[in-house]
């Protein structure tokens, strides 16, 4: 099979680049595809696709800009000269750019594909129907909340023209099943990138850095985290380092910066700014809990996968999709109110102070991430793919015997 997968890919800094660089690592190891053609967006730097496990060929063509309204024609050109037999979009709702007519028309890509009768699969990240749009930084006023939640419900629409609409999590299914009145939505988990050798756990930290991960700005602020932090320092002598890794959100440039003016009093704060692939695993590594400041989510975390696959304890908000996770999937963690600092302080205490306790989060996070290693995720991909091949007049170009059950 020639697979296409378009989606933004490093070191780009369009989101979800980094879901892509490891569905791109797995696929290209599976025996069934034959290659891979990546229609990404233009970057500067040389994609990075130098892995060291063998795989298939891979061919990239950067075909589209962020915010440009050229992208449905760009892409379906590349489509049209490459022909695959199969086309996956890595997708969320401002993937193709926060303006909302190049956003819209990127999106009408997959109901191209349908038109073209080319099979092709939408991985849907979030849900708009699921986003608090005040917290996430898109709208403010009710009034402009109601005008997204249409322009999200017309944009729904289109994505579900495609064959399939693979999302992450049940409840999604079953909302955009409902609302919609489709039958072409099916749970594919996000899945965990890398599994790795269970790790030590380590009973006896004497220092620790507490690490925050992602784009920053919106619903993801962290300022609480530091205060926090402070707060601890102030009723006992732990040795606490803060790590906030990551950058901006493209809605709120220069966001950190002025996190880092406010908070320059403070010791032991680390900066990392963009943090490239090669650096992820010594950055989970090296931290002893990972934060999740949010005040709301808008899909499955990809960090909380991370941070499991590396065995870590995590403190995070009981809100939204990281509590269905911890429902759905069995990852665990101490919880807090967002809106407090002391509630978020009690919870980063309580773990760096009961090493025990730390050690059990540790191993029950690294036992649900091994769940569902992206291999295994692939290979639910490829059974999809088949099914759809199988209902056209194409021959079929992978072999019919499923490669593993879907039931989850």
């Amino acid at each position: 099979m020639k697979l296409a997968i378009v989606t933004a890919y490093p070191p780009s800094k369009v989101t979800l680049n980094e879901y892509a660089y490891h569905l791109v690592k797995h696929f290209r190891q599976k025996e069934h595809i034959t290659e891979l053609v990546l229609l990404t967006d233009t970057t500067q730097g040389e994609k990075e696709i130098n892995f060291t496990e063998n795989g298939c060929k891979i061919t990239i063509k950067a075909c589209w800009s962020f915010n440009s309204y050229l992208n449905i024609i760009t892409v379906t050109k590349a489509i049209n000269k490459v022909k695959p037999n199969a086309v996956l979009f890595n997708l969320q709702f401002m993937k193709f750019g926060d303006k909302k007519i190049a956003a819209a028309l990127g999106l009408m890509l997959p109901l191209v594909c349908k038109l073209k009768k080319i099979p092709n699969i939408v991985l849907l990240h979030n849900i708009l129907e699921e986003v608090d749009l005040e917290s996430a930084g898109f709208a403010s006023s009710k009034i402009m909340q109601r005008i997204y939640g249409f322009i999200g419900s017309t944009l729904t629409k289109l994505i579900l023209q495609a064959d399939t609409v693979a999302v992450t999590m049940q409840k999604y299914v079953d909302i955009l099943s409902k609302k919609y009145n489709v039958n072409n939505v099916k749970l594919i988990p996000h899945g965990t990138f890398e599994i790795l050798e269970e790790p030590s756990y380590n009973n006896t930290l004497k220092s620790f850095k507490v690490m925050t991960f992602g784009k920053f700005g919106t619903y993801k602020k962290v300022e609480k985290m530091i205060e926090a932090i402070e707060r601890i320092r102030t009723v006992s002598n732990l040795n606490i380092e803060v790590v906030i890794a990551g950058t901006d959100n493209p809605n709120t440039p220069g966001y950190l910066d002025a996190v880092k003016e406010t908070y320059s009093h403070v010791d032991g704060i680390t900066f990392t700014g963009y943090v490239a692939e090669e650096d992820v695993p010594k950055l989970f590594k090296e931290s002893a809990v990972v934060v999740f400041p949010y005040t709301s989510t808008t899909g499955s975390s990809g960090v909380l996968h991370q941070a499991g696959s590396y065995g870590k304890a995590v403190v995070m908000p009981d809100i939204g999709d990281l509590a269905l996770l911890v429902q759905d999937e069995g990852y665990r963690g101490e919880f807090f109110t967002p809106t407090s600092v002391e509630s978020l302080a009690n919870a980063i205490y309580k773990i760096l102070t009961n090493n025990a306790y730390r050690v059990a989060l540790e191993k029950a996070n690294y036992k649900a991430a091994t769940a569902y290693p992206m291999s295994r995720i692939t290979d639910m991909y490829l059974n999809t793919f088949q099914t759809l091949i199988d209902k056209t007049s194409q021959p079929a170009v992978i072999q019919p015997k499923k490669i593993i059950s879907n039931q989850l």
